[in-house]
């Protein structure tokens, strides 16, 4: 049987795809950007590619019609802090409009909880895509799930960056809210079970851990599994800007989703009922099973994807096949070459950078460039990366994202999501006469950008001389 896959590039998709195909399903896996989609080694037969955005449907005659069933996981939530609503409901009617039009048998959609009559934007408009999924002439199973927690999840990483960055947590009044957590792990094996399972079909179901926690008591109980002693403390002044603030500044976040998600955060986000328990026959894990899980993924390099990677946690809108081509004209570079005598461990030292490593020279003048970023609201270095030594096109890289990785080819290019007044690259290759060569190429906009350049161009010259020279030590 063959399956539509949306999202497959986001958090969820990325954990669902491998499961899907190793239980046998062809998978159609959507995407926006062919270039920047990375899978599993060993499924390429199982899978095809299909370049698509939902915003702007292409005739539907172009478009595969075979296959029985499809996942809806589409979500703007931080792209924007004011567009998401109406992107998230163009992208549904479409996706109906195509699903109609194929007449598939069912449509999976995870949503979130709703509980109560005032929502936030986010939960707001998770619940009217669900209204616009349900006009469909397809049968529509539904998942509301709260705090999704795993390696790599948002609210995972939020959670560890407060409890390990701050002894002391003076945080808003929202940590006094009630969620349900539930472990990543349940989330993609409810995703699958209720695949063409008849007892599902039309019907909506809350989706959550064995516990009822605050998030307060989450912050509590990650500090204690981690032996670290923490003292949290909530004011009641915090207003919502400063909690986004609060977030942004703490945590690896954007400020667009640090305020939706502040705005969700004061909701209750409990389960009405959790039917589907028993009609699955599914145990959900504790909340701290699944933060000790999710450090088990971390200490064996086996993270399958993070939310940083999902090109909606970019500050920018561009697709990647858009600026994959390093211009040439216009532009100031910063060129360094040095020979080489073993390329693999250059190539590990190159493959490497960046996150906990940093960047082999002068690490506090990028920590300070990093903070710099972040109080003109840009990303800052708080991404960090999804692994230690690997790196997939697409990934984000502190405030760089991943243009094209390629170990064979012996070349990576990023590209720069901090604030600059211009476009920013930054490339490493190993040609065949075992010469590395650092690129930095700097496209300014306008008188600001080339003051930029011409001011920051002694500190290029001495960071990008020692950056080069530690990765070609062996």
């Amino acid at each position: 049987m063959k399956i539509l896959l949306t999202g497959v590039t986001g958090y969820i998709g990325k954990r669902l795809l491998p499961v899907l195909v190793d239980q046998g399903y062809r998978v159609i896996c959507c995407v926006r950007d062919k270039k920047r989609f990375s899978y599993p080694a060993g499924i390429s037969e199982r899978i095809e590619i299909l370049e698509i955005d939902f915003l702007s449907l292409p005739p539907f005659e172009i478009l595969p019609t075979d296959f029985d069933a499809a996942y809806y996981l589409i979500h703007s939530m931080s792209a924007s802090t004011d567009k998401f609503f109406d992107l998230e409901s163009k992208a549904a009617s479409n996706f109906v409009r195509y699903m109609d039009y194929v007449r598939v048998k069912q449509v999976i959609y995870l949503g979130g909880i709703v509980n109560a009559q005032h929502l936030s934007k986010h939960l707001s408009s998770r619940k009217n895509v669900e209204t616009i999924l349900a006009e469909g002439n397809f049968r529509l199973t539904v998942l509301r799930a709260g705090i999704v927690v795993g390696s790599g999840s948002a609210s995972f990483e939020i959670i560890r960056d407060i409890v390990e960055k701050l002894p002391l947590i003076i945080s808003p009044s929202w940590v006094n809210t009630k969620s349900q957590p539930i472990a990543i792990r349940d989330v993609i094996s409810y995703l699958v079970r209720v695949l063409y399972n008849d007892k599902c079909y039309n019907k909506s179901f809350d989706i959550g851990g064995p516990e009822v926690l605050t998030y307060k008591e989450m912050l509590a109980q990650y500090a204690h599994l981690r032996k670290l002693k923490r003292t949290i403390i909530s004011l009641p002044f915090f207003s919502p800007k400063l909690s986004s603030y609060w977030l942004f500044f703490i945590t690896s976040v954007s400020y667009k989703l640090a305020r939706n998600l502040v705005d969700s955060m004061k909701m209750e986000i409990v389960c009405k009922e959790q039917e589907l328990e028993k009609i699955l026959k599914v145990n959900p894990i504790t909340y701290s099973d699944a933060i000790k899980y999710a450090f088990a993924k971390i200490a064996q390099n086996t993270v399958i994807s993070s939310w940083k990677d999902s090109l909606a946690s970019s500050i920018l809108g561009y697709k990647l096949s858009e600026i994959i081509e390093v211009p040439q004209f216009g532009c100031y570079k910063n060129i360094k070459k040095i020979k080489i005598t073993d390329s693999e461990k250059v190539l590990h030292n190159i493959w490497s950078i960046g996150g906990a490593k940093g960047y082999y020279y002068a690490n506090w003048l990028w920590k300070i460039r990093g903070f710099f970023d972040q109080i003109v609201g840009g990303v800052g270095l708080n991404r960090g990366r999804t692994l230690p030594q690997e790196i997939h096109t697409g990934d984000a890289l502190d405030f760089w994202r991943v243009l094209y990785a390629n170990k064979k080819e012996k070349r990576i290019l990023l590209f720069a999501e901090m604030k600059l007044p211009g476009e920013a690259w930054l490339e490493f290759k190993i040609d065949n006469n075992n010469v590395l060569h650092q690129i930095a190429t700097f496209r300014p906009k306008g008188v600001w950008g080339r003051l930029y350049w011409i001011c920051t161009s002694p500190a290029h010259f001495f960071i990008f001389n020692g950056m080069i020279r530690n990765i070609a030590l062996t």
